[in-house]
C-alpha cells in the first residue's frame, strides 16, 4: 500500500512538471484594446449636469442627544441620527424634516464642501414634518436650491432625489412622479394632504433632501416610505413644495406657521350622538373670531339645562362633519381672511362672516 501511494504522488508530481504553464516567462502580454464609447446619450448628459448644479445645495446632518453619565456626571453626546436638507437662501437657513432633529439637543450640517457647522434650530411645523435649521457659514458657501411649484405636476414626470441614504453622502437617484395627492400621516398624527408619491429610491437618510423636476427645481422635500422592512420598496413620499414655500418664510420670520383658526372650542361627538354631522362650538375665546362673528357658544339656561351652541357644518362651502375636517378646511385659508361659516342654529341654517385669526 506504501508503494502504491508513493507511485501516485510521483505520478501526480511528474504531471504537474509536464503541464504547460503560460504567463510565466515568454513576451509580454499587452491588454485589451478599448472599444471607443462614442457620445453619452442626451439624457444622461442633462442628468449628469443636474447633479452638478444641484448637489452643493444639499446638506448632510447629523444630530445629537447631550446626555450625563450617571457615575461620572460628565455630559456626553450621544449619536442621535441622520439625515439630508438642503440650503434654503444665502443667509444659512436650512430645510429638513422635522422628524430628522425631533428629540435632538445638537445638529451639525456637513456641506456639500466637506465643511461642517454646528446648527441653531430656527423653527418648527410638525404637522408638514418640516423644520429650519441655520448655520453661521460665509455665503461665498452657500448655494440656495431652485425653488419650483407643486401645483403643476403631473404623473411620469421624471424626478430626481439627491441626500445621504444610509450615511452615504451626495447619492442620486431617479424616478417618475408616481401618484399625486396622497395622503400620508405626520408625527403629531394629522394627515399631510397633496403629498407627491414617486418610485425614486428613497432610504434612510434621505429624509429632508430634495426632490427635484428635470430642471433642477425643487419640487418636494422627501420625507417618508412605505416599507414592510423599513427599506426601499419602490413608495416613496414628498412635501410638495408648495406647502414647503408657504411655511418656511413664516418659521424664519416666527419660529411657527401661523394657522388659521376661528377662536372656538370644538366638540363633534355631541353632534353625533344627537344625529348631526358637524362641529358644535362648546365655547369661543373672548374677542375671538368667532366671538366677533356673533357665534353662540354652549351655555347653560336660567334653569340650569344646557342649551348647546351653533354646530358649524361648513367653511365657504367645504363640509365640515368632524374637527379634522375642519382643520382641514380652515388650513386652506390664511390668517386675517374672511369666510363663510355656516351653522346650525335652532334648527336653522345661518351664514356667518368670519375673519380668521391665528391659532
Amino acid at each position: 500500500m506504501g508503494l502504491v501511494v508513493i507511485l501516485c504522488l510521483l505520478a501526480v508530481f511528474l504531471l504537474w512538471r509536464s503541464w504547460p504553464r503560460r504567463g510565466i516567462g515568454g513576451p509580454p502580454v499587452p491588454p485589451r484594446a478599448v472599444t471607443p464609447r462614442g457620445d453619452l446619450a442626451a439624457d444622461e448628459k442633462s442628468t449628469i449636469e443636474l447633479f452638478r448644479q444641484a448637489s452643493p445645495s444639499v446638506v448632510y446632518i447629523t444630530t445629537m442627544a447631550v446626555r450625563r453619565d450617571r457615575f461620572s456626571f460628565d455630559v456626553m453626546e450621544i449619536p442621535q441620527g441622520t439625515g439630508s436638507g438642503f440650503v434654503y437662501d444665502d443667509r444659512g437657513h436650512i430645510v429638513t424634516n422635522f422628524h430628522v432633529i425631533r428629540g435632538a439637543d445638537q445638529a451639525r450640517v456637513t456641506l456639500a464642501d466637506g465643511s461642517s457647522f454646528d446648527a441653531g434650530l430656527v423653527g418648527v411645523e410638525p404637522d408638514f414634518d418640516l423644520a429650519v435649521l441655520r448655520i453661521q457659514a460665509d455665503a461665498a458657501r452657500l448655494h440656495p436650491i431652485p425653488i419650483g411649484t407643486s401645483s403643476d405636476l403631473d404623473v411620469g414626470q421624471k424626478v430626481f432625489a439627491i441626500g445621504s441614504p444610509f450615511g452615504l453622502d451626495q447619492t442620486l437617484t431617479t424616478g417618475v412622479i408616481s401618484g399625486l395627492g396622497r395622503e400620508i400621516q405626520s408625527v403629531t398624527r394629522r394627515p399631510i394632504r397633496g403629498v407627491i408619491q414617486t418610485d425614486a429610491a428613497i432610504n434612510p437618510g434621505n429624509s429632508g433632501g430634495p426632490l427635484l423636476d428635470s430642471a433642477g427645481r425643487l419640487i418636494g422635500v422627501n420625507t417618508a416610505i412605505y416599507s414592510p422592512s423599513g427599506a426601499y420598496a419602490g413608495v416613496g413620499f414628498a412635501v410638495p413644495v408648495d406647502d414647503v414655500n408657504r411655511a418656511v418664510p413664516q418659521l424664519i420670520e416666527h419660529g411657527k406657521v401661523a394657522r388659521p383658526a376661528l377662536g372656538i372650542i370644538p366638540n363633534d361627538r355631541i353632534p353625533r350622538q344627537i344625529g348631526t354631522k358637524g362641529v358644535l362650538v362648546l365655547g369661543v375665546v373672548p374677542d375671538g373670531a368667532a366671538a366677533k362673528a356673533g357665534m353662540r357658544e354652549t351655555r347653560y339656561d336660567a334653569r340650569g339645562n344646557v342649551v348647546l351652541g351653533d354646530i358649524v357644518v361648513a367653511i365657504d362651502g367645504q363640509k365640515t362633519s368632524t374637527t379634522e375636517a375642519l382643520l382641514d378646511a380652515l388650513d386652506s385659508h390664511q390668517v386675517g381672511e374672511t369666510v363663510t361659516v355656516t351653522v346650525l342654529r335652532d334648527q336653522e341654517k345661518l351664514d356667518l362672516k368670519v375673519t380668521l385669526q391665528a391659532r
